[in-house]
């Protein structure tokens, strides 16, 4: 995922109170990693391929994942959101809800009010 797009997407998903982070796996190589709060974290679309597929991780062990959802190689950053916030992690092999769960609090961006200066002005 690019980097400016894997960004739009983070703030998209803290904007809907899900604790979303920018995931720096690689040089140049960006995805979305979100805190599923019991220690857990999913890895969005960290390995460069074009389809929307997470790995979810606790302590650096794998113990679940998210197949390719279907189509998401043409998702725009809007579905893309919505694919992750309808995704259901209490099994194994995660499945999407057919409706996202209603918003939460919004949660503050990342960085705050030293964002660019922290990312070195590479984005507007």
């Amino acid at each position: 995922m690019d980097e400016n797009r894997a960004r739009r997407v983070v703030d998209a998903l803290r904007e809907r109170g899900i604790d979303a982070h920018l995931a720096r796996v690689g040089v140049y190589q960006f995805g979305v990693r979100v805190a599923l709060g019991d220690g857990r974290e999913a890895e969005w679309d960290t390995d460069g391929t074009a389809g929307l597929e997470a790995q979810v991780m606790r302590n650096g062990m794998l113990v679940g994942f998210v197949p390719v959802i279907e189509g998401s190689e043409d998702f725009d950053e809007a579905q893309v959101v919505d694919a992750i916030a309808r995704t259901d992690y209490d099994r194994p092999i995660a499945t999407q809800r057919p409706v996202a769960p209603p918003p939460g609090e919004p949660l503050p961006r990342v960085g705050g009010l030293f964002r660019r200066f922290l990312d070195g002005f590479r984005y507007r």
